[in-house]
């Protein structure tokens, strides 16, 4: 540690500065990293402590830890008092961490609520998926014969382990479900405008042919509640992010 530099964190007797953490950080290639957490500390802290719309019933907050402590076993009052000990916490302290929890998801809440429906509407072509099976040959003639077949009644599941090029010819070519939006444009407006069971192709794929069959669509809903969440939480850390580039950010290391 540099002389007369205050100790930040002391390892076995060796003590280190802010400075020497820093310089630590910054060979392993983590510095930025660091700063970019503790910037994202600080956005959400300020607006948990600034905005007055997060507030939570005392209620809610009692019950989270009646039921926390019920999933615990924690019910005794020794057992408790033993946990908040060992976890290096207190009553008030705890009861402050799920209250910055509830916050933290009704600021997320609050913050998604008006962009949701717009967003979902932009994803909703990488949302939506479709289940395709294919089948992969070398020549365009290979491709046009074999859905000639398939039109004959041959079954293409068959035709598929008997001749595909890709591993999924062992699942009969099954693809199992593909985002629309990662499909090529070609096969997209062609899966767009089938019906299940149709066969699509041939369509050259990086110098070979396939013919696919769409099995089923599967359109993306704002039902699905785990979608639903999943969208809050790309919204929140997008704000997250336009905060953090909006900032103004110096750093400065002690000196020597």
């Amino acid at each position: 540690m540099e002389a007369n530099a205050p100790a930040f964190l002391t390892v076995n007797d060796a003590e280190l500065s802010i400075r020497d953490c820093l310089r630590y950080l910054q060979s392993a290639g983590k510095l930025q990293g660091f700063i970019s957490d503790v910037l994202r500390q600080y956005v959400l802290q300020t607006e948990v402590e600034t905005r007055t719309d997060l507030e939570i019933d005392q209620a809610i907050i009692q019950q989270a830890v009646i039921d926390f402590r019920l999933q615990q076993n924690l019910t005794e009052p020794q057992a408790f008092q033993d946990f908040l000990v060992k976890n290096g916490t207190d009553v008030v302290t705890f009861q402050n961490q799920i209250t910055g929890n509830f916050k933290m998801e009704k600021l997320k809440a609050v913050i998604s609520e008006s962009r949701l429906q717009e967003y979902f509407i932009e994803r909703k072509v990488f949302l939506d998926r479709v289940v395709l099976s294919r089948i992969i040959v070398e020549s365009v003639d290979l491709a046009e014969e074999l859905k000639s077949q398939v039109a004959e009644g041959e079954a293409f599941e068959a035709l598929a382990q008997q001749h595909s090029l890709t591993d999924d010819k062992l699942v009969n070519g099954m693809m199992g479900p593909v985002s629309r939006g990662t499909l090529p444009d070609g096969i997209r407006a062609l899966v767009d405008a089938a019906n299940p069971g149709d066969i699509i192709g041939p369509i050259e794929l990086d110098g070979r042919w396939g013919i696919f069959r769409l099995e089923q669509n599967i359109p993306a809903t704002l039902d699905d509640v785990q979608l639903q969440q999943n969208l809050r939480n790309e919204l929140f850390e997008r704000w997250v992010g336009e905060k953090i580039q909006a900032m103004t950010v110096k750093l400065q290391v002690p000196e020597q």
